[in-house]
């Protein structure tokens, strides 16, 4: 193999990558946080007794989670404008995760949910707990703290799904490494250097999980 490894002008373009990574980050932060409410609450839509309630979330759910998340987000940025509404391409990005990762977190919460035995929530009406603390204390508490190990691996999988937004011309850390990559003509070098990045924002983000399930969930729940 001849081939000549040539680091120097990713070097060179490292600032780049670290905005990209930094837009990369951003999103994945913002997409969670959204992501968790659209779950939380379409969670609870699908176990509700009301029908009314449960069939708009299941089909959400279905319609996303069957469909492929790149088809998702060009129907976002592309068919959009034709009804006469167009998004800057970060938008576009983050309407299209929050809505793909509220869809799979959904599931996720609703298993915790559907674990919690039926005697504790009785249990709670007895005791004279308003359906708030019920929701709040009784199902959603236990339920998240179970299903939490699950929803950050999803959470790891949404800002590494983050890299198909770059077919929109989102400049994220996917999207500059294209960019640099046809400026060098040095897709090796390149994509090497980004796959670490890549690693290092997902041992920065379980390093976070970890903790705030250590505190929240642990030490606080023991309290």
């Amino acid at each position: 193999m001849d081939y000549t490894f040539q680091f120097g002008s990713v070097w060179a373009a490292m600032p780049r990558l670290v905005a990209g990574a930094k837009l990369t980050l951003m999103l994945s932060v913002a997409t969670i946080a959204i992501g968790l409410v659209i779950g939380v609450v379409c969670a609870l839509a699908r176990t509700s007794p009301r029908a009314w309630l449960r069939w708009p979330a299941s089909v959400y759910v279905e319609a996303i989670r069957n469909t492929p998340f790149l088809i998702q987000l060009f129907l976002i940025y592309f068919g959009l404008p034709s009804l006469g509404l167009r998004l800057d391409p970060v938008d576009a990005a983050l309407i299209g995760m929050s809505i793909n990762c509220g869809a799979y977190a959904t599931e996720i919460v609703r298993a915790g949910i559907e674990a919690i035995p039926k005697g504790q929530i009785e249990a709670g009406r007895a005791l004279g707990f308003s359906g708030a603390s019920i929701v709040r204390h009784i199902v959603m508490f236990p339920a998240l703290r179970a299903v939490f190990p699950a929803l950050a691996s999803q959470f790891i999988l949404v800002m590494l799904g983050s890299a198909v937004i770059s077919t929109i011309s989102v400049e994220e850390l996917t999207g500059v490494a294209h960019l640099i990559e046809t400026e060098n003509f040095r897709p090796f070098e390149v994509y090497f250097v980004v796959t670490g990045m890549y690693v290092a924002i997902a041992f920065f983000l379980k390093l976070v999980f970890a903790a705030f399930n250590q505190y929240y969930f642990q030490t606080r729940g023991r309290t």
